[in-house]
C-alpha cells in the first residue's frame, strides 16, 4: 500500500488516455488504479506499479511522458 502525507489531484483525462492508448492499459485496470490511487491519495502510475499492472519500464514511460506534459 502506498500512502501520501498530502492529498493528490486526480489523474487528468490525458494521463488516462496514455496509459490506455500507448500502453494498452485494460479498462479494468485503470478503473482499480483510480479508485485505489483515491483510497491511498497516492500518484496513479505508483500504484498501478505496485500492482503488478505496469512494469518498470512502463513506469519510466509514464515519467517520461509527464515530463513532456509540463
Amino acid at each position: 500500500m502506498v500512502v501520501c502525507s498530502h492529498p493528490q489531484q486526480p489523474p487528468s483525462r490525458e494521463l488516462q488516455d496514455f496509459l490506455q492508448r500507448r500502453l494498452g492499459l485494460s479498462s479494468n485496470a485503470l478503473n482499480l488504479g483510480l479508485r485505489q490511487a483515491e483510497l491511498e491519495q497516492a500518484p496513479l502510475p505508483i500504484v498501478l506499479w505496485s500492482f503488478g499492472l505496469l512494469s518498470l519500464d512502463q513506469l519510466q514511460q509514464v515519467f517520461d511522458w509527464q515530463s513532456t506534459q509540463e
